[in-house]
């Protein structure tokens, strides 16, 4: 574990300096994550593995056709499986007992198959399972989330071929355990998601400036491609494309399928233009996701109208209501419910569509509403909120707006926060005013 804390230290001691954003370099990187994974490994799983009341987990994956679960287990060296690797993991009430049905040792866990004595591999993972005798064995299939859906149907068939008669009958789905193991965040990683927000708010807002912006000039395009040059220039990577749109005095409709799905081509940024970026960065194997708004000055302007302030301040209220309702064991749907007739009786007109986030971008862990339902998500919906997890606070609120003729502005917002069981904050706080892109 020491190798652990001197990259986090370098990491931390960035934070000092402001002028520019600085990288871990790879090797630095590497050793991060193996002390994460060595910390979750021991530390985390033994508890996940009895409240969900499973004694063996079984995870099998295939080279280039990775369990999700399994890849957040892989040591840093390790850019995808090798072969068939299989980890099993098995809890005999006091210890956590891990190991890889593999001809070498696979980081933490120790290659347990000697050829010599079991030249089938599967055979080798038959004698583990005989030899500890399980209550139940866990295995990754779920119809709610892709994530804890890793094991494929071949493997699948030849695990159930390959296993006597008398387990066959334990088997049992490892849902709740591969979301818990997946959207539980760590002590040590929450040090870590601080300087991920820091440097993803970092980003961003360089874009949203006469750095990269030139009115009448500079196109979206031309700003959604800068912010992919520059996390590929800072050695980082980005889960999805970036987008940059535009709202202003005009009558075009903005909606959701014009943000989602049906976004215009290209447009040259204006003076009066309200502009709105969805942003995210992948880095030491965690993802952040932020959308925030700027505002092209006019001649003559100083400041942000206050007009559009105020429609800014009643979407920051909008997150209020939704981070107020979170409540350890209320469901996703539970919460969006609660939440929207908050904001309905307090005259907000908002969508919410609120997901965990963590190891992948829309993560696994309760939904809270979809962008095209507002109503109840069957499934992921229905799972419970639980301590210690990361969500994007992604949501809109619409205000009309006289300055341009009653038009409906809509903003929208997205920020990452912790939800420690008790309470929620952001992990590098949120946007609570419209930036200025000055001329």
């Amino acid at each position: 574990m020491k190798k652990f804390f001197l990259p986090i230290l370098i990491f931390q001691a960035y934070l000092h300096l402001q002028s520019q954003i600085l990288i871990l370099p790879e090797r630095n990187r590497a050793e991060v994550i193996n002390g994460i994974i060595e910390d979750r490994l021991h530390n985390l799983l033994p508890a996940l593995m009895r409240r969900e009341g499973i004694d063996m987990w079984i995870l099998i994956s295939r080279e280039y056709n990775e369990d999700p679960v399994m890849k957040t287990m892989l040591p840093a060296e390790w850019l995808s499986a090798r072969r068939r690797t299989v980890f099993i993991f098995t809890d005999n009430g006091k210890e956590v007992n891990k190991m890889a049905v593999a001809r070498y040792d696979v980081g933490l866990l120790k290659g347990s198959w000697d050829l010599n004595v079991y030249p089938d591999q599967w055979e080798a993972v038959v004698h583990e399972i005989n030899n500890f005798n399980p209550k139940h064995i866990g295995i990754d299939y779920s119809s709610n989330y892709a994530h804890a859906d890793g094991l494929s149907h071949s493997e699948y068939e030849l695990l159930i071929q390959k296993l006597p008669g008398d387990f066959k009958n334990k088997i049992v789905s490892a849902e709740k355990l591969a979301v818990a193991w997946l959207e539980t965040r760590t002590d040590k990683e929450m040090v870590l998601y601080e300087q991920i927000n820091r440097i993803s708010h970092e980003i961003l807002r360089e874009g949203l400036s006469s750095k990269v912006i030139q009115p009448g000039a500079t196109t979206t395009e031309d700003v959604v491609w800068w912010y992919r040059q520059r996390i590929t220039d800072l050695g980082l990577e980005t889960w999805f494309h970036p987008t940059v749109d535009i709202q202003r005095a005009d009558t075009a409709r903005f909606d959701h399928l014009r943000t989602f799905s049906k976004r215009p081509g290209q447009e040259i940024i204006q003076p009066g233009d309200l502009l709105h970026v969805d942003f995210g960065i992948s880095y030491l194997r965690l993802n952040s996701d932020i959308q925030e708004h700027a505002y092209v000055l006019r001649p003559g302007e100083k400041d942000v109208p206050d007009y559009l302030q105020k429609a800014f301040m009643t979407a920051n209220r909008l997150q209020d209501i939704l981070t107020y309702n979170f409540k350890s064991g209320l469901s996703g749907n539970q919460i969006l419910a609660n939440a929207l007739m908050q904001a309905k009786e307090e005259g907000i007109n908002g969508s919410i569509y609120t997901h965990p986030i963590g190891f992948h971008g829309h993560a696994a862990g309760p939904t809270i509403g979809m962008w095209d339902n507002q109503i109840k998500i069957v499934g992921p919906g229905d799972y419970p909120l639980a301590p210690n997890t990361v969500f994007s606070i992604e949501l809109n609120a619409i205000t009309p707006v006289a300055e341009w003729n009653n038009k409906p502005i809509r903003m929208m917002l997205e920020q990452d926060g912790y939800f420690d069981g008790k309470s929620f904050r952001y992990i590098d706080g949120r946007q609570e005013k419209i930036y200025a892109v000055q001329r």
